[in-house]
């Protein structure tokens, strides 16, 4: 039997429009949203922004502590010496209020105590050399008399350090630096040093009485030879207007992000023709 004329195409409407209602009833991407959850993602963006704001703020906040603390300490080191601080001001010394003070020191070193602490520096490879000092107020301070070769270690290891003649010594206060560094612990048992630890390093060579908390990087003595002194790097990382900029960026790409759909909204939306 032949097909009814027109079967085929009545056919053919007949599953267009059912596609067509299938693709008419279809949901947009957006539709399933609520507008509790879309309130929700807005105050989510939202506390992001003002948080990458908070930290850029923060940042300028520190920026400017650590402009006055360079300027305090350039002014610091360019001072004239001082007496190194006794037992009476130690309790109060602190990095950001002594740290590279400009200090005098007179008393003899103490023999028999060399210690000698693995460095790099402009010179290149080797160590510093530290020796005890008895200053004539009494109390022993830590003193960098500054830097050896590699060649020379055997040398300043069997080298006494001591002298009964008194020097006068001018350097710069140096917080202690506990635990180790080059990412290795100190080893007194072992006389591998690889951090200016005083209390350590104190220990380890029986000093006992009135050690104080700091030790001092001598200044260059104008004469060829070694320990090399003056060699301290005064250097402070000062990043924070980057880290600022980083924040305030992040700050303006996820505002702008939650403004797109708004703008995007009303554009489509525009004014009736």
């Amino acid at each position: 039997m032949s097909p009814t004329p027109g079967a085929g195409r009545a056919s053919i409407e007949t599953r267009t429009g059912q596609a067509g209602i299938g693709l008419a009833a279809a949901p947009r991407t957006d539709a399933g949203r609520s507008p509790a959850s879309r309130l929700f993602l807005a105050l989510l963006g939202l506390l992001g922004v003002l948080m990458f704001v908070g930290l850029g703020i923060w940042q300028l906040e520190r920026r400017v502590w650590k402009l006055d603390l360079i300027a305090r300490v350039d002014q610091r080191i360019h001072a004239p010496a001082v007496d190194a601080p006794g037992p009476a001001s130690w309790s109060g010394i602190t990095a950001a209020g002594s740290e590279y003070s400009h200090l005098r020191l007179a008393g003899r070193f103490l023999g028999g105590a060399n210690t000698l602490v693995q460095a790099v520096t402009e010179l290149g490879g080797g160590y510093w050399v530290l020796t005890p000092m008895r200053t004539d107020r009494g109390f022993v301070v830590l003193v960098n008399r500054g830097f050896i070769p590699q060649e020379r270690k055997a040398e300043f290891e069997q080298e006494s350090g001591g002298s009964a003649a008194t020097a006068v010594i001018d350097g710069l206060l140096r917080m202690s630096e506990p635990g180790g560094g080059f990412l290795r612990n100190n080893d007194a048992a072992g006389n591998r040093w690889y951090s200016r630890d005083v209390e350590a390093i104190a220990a380890a060579r029986g000093l006992t009485d009135d050690v104080a908390p700091y030790f001092v990087d001598a200044e260059a003595s104008g004469v060829e030879g070694w320990p090399r002194g003056g060699l301290t790097v005064v250097t402070f990382r000062n990043s924070h207007l980057v880290y600022a900029l980083t924040w305030f960026t992040l700050a303006a790409m996820l505002a702008t992000a939650l403004a797109a759909p708004i703008i995007g909204r009303r554009r489509r939306q525009g004014p009736a023709r």
